[in-house]
């Protein structure tokens, strides 16, 4: 059974209680945006000298954002989603497929103003993955699934809200909780779960602040920083998940977009390509062209 702490817990039932008021107030109090796109790509080759493999490659995601004002009060929330995968295409190995991109992040911020731009907060994150990952070429190992890593962030703070496309929130008083639900990875001490247990918690101060701006009529960047230091275990050794996405409107239908991801936790053992094994900047790239949906409320 995980540990449920009374700061978490707490945490909860102040979310609960607001989303339940929120409920009242009518439609004009809130904000709602989405952009959902599918990016393909495909690759045939023929007595092709320079040599490749056939392929196909597609990803869809999904991004969301709703956010309620009323007086004093402000409530954002924000889901972004992501699933893509490339099919190898060579009749004689069958057709195989690898993951490209796997994303759940989900994030929930409620604040009283008490200060102009100043609002005491209550920050909640959440991120994992939905698939299964695999260590390529050898795909039946798995190092990753569902909830395998999963990581829930809480924190109470204060967050400077400039305004819906900038904002900063610190937190003195913050807990980590990682996940790793599956057996095989637990077993291994997978994400910096001791071995056998599917469950770490760490408590430190968490910073995060995300920015969005239009940089020219058709591009659109959006930007998001998160940093977190363990008061317990080497605290100078911070957590960083840093996010760029740029979006490059063509017209109403399509898009292409430029997504760049930098991860590092000190945590987490990776083995790179030249055998070392320890701690890394995890970084990735991901550049598409395709069709786009963007809904807005009025």
């Amino acid at each position: 059974m995980y540990k449920i702490t009374l700061f978490n817990l707490l945490s909860l039932v102040f979310l609960i209680h607001i989303s339940v008021h929120a409920q009242q107030d009518t439609v004009r109090n809130w904000k709602i945006k989405s952009l959902y796109t599918l990016n393909g790509t495909q690759n045939s080759f023929v007595n092709w000298n320079a040599g490749g493999r056939n392929n196909f490659s597609m990803i869809a995601s999904i991004g969301a954002s709703a956010l309620f004002t009323k007086r004093n009060l402000k409530w954002s929330n924000d889901i972004g989603i992501a699933l893509g995968g490339i099919m190898y295409l060579d009749k004689k190995n069958g057709n195989t497929i690898q993951k490209t991109d796997d994303r759940l992040d989900l994030s929930s911020a409620c604040g009283v103003k008490f200060s102009n731009y100043y609002y005491t907060s209550i920050n909640i994150g959440f991120r994992t993955q939905m698939a299964d990952g695999f260590n390529y070429p050898n795909d039946s190992l798995k190092v990753s699934t569902f909830m395998a890593p999963g990581y829930l962030n809480l924190a109470l703070g204060i967050d400077y809200i400039k305004s819906d496309k900038f904002s900063v929130f610190a937190s003195l008083f913050a807990a980590k909780s990682t996940f790793v639900i599956d057996d095989s990875l637990a077993s291994i001490g997978a994400f910096g779960v001791e071995k056998g247990s599917h469950y770490r918690q760490e408590y430190g101060a968490y910073f995060k602040m995300k920015y969005e701006r239009t940089l020219a009529k058709n591009i659109e960047m959006k930007s998001k920083l998160e940093l977190f230091s363990n008061y317990l275990n080497n605290p100078q050794n911070i957590d960083v998940n840093a996010e760029l996405l740029l979006i490059f409107r063509v017209n109403s239908l399509f898009t292409a977009s430029a997504q760049w991801n930098l991860i590092y936790d000190d945590d987490i053992n990776i083995r790179d390509v030249n055998g070392g094994f320890g701690p890394r900047t995890q970084f990735k790239s991901v550049l598409g062209i395709g069709i786009s949906y963007k809904l807005n409320n009025k």
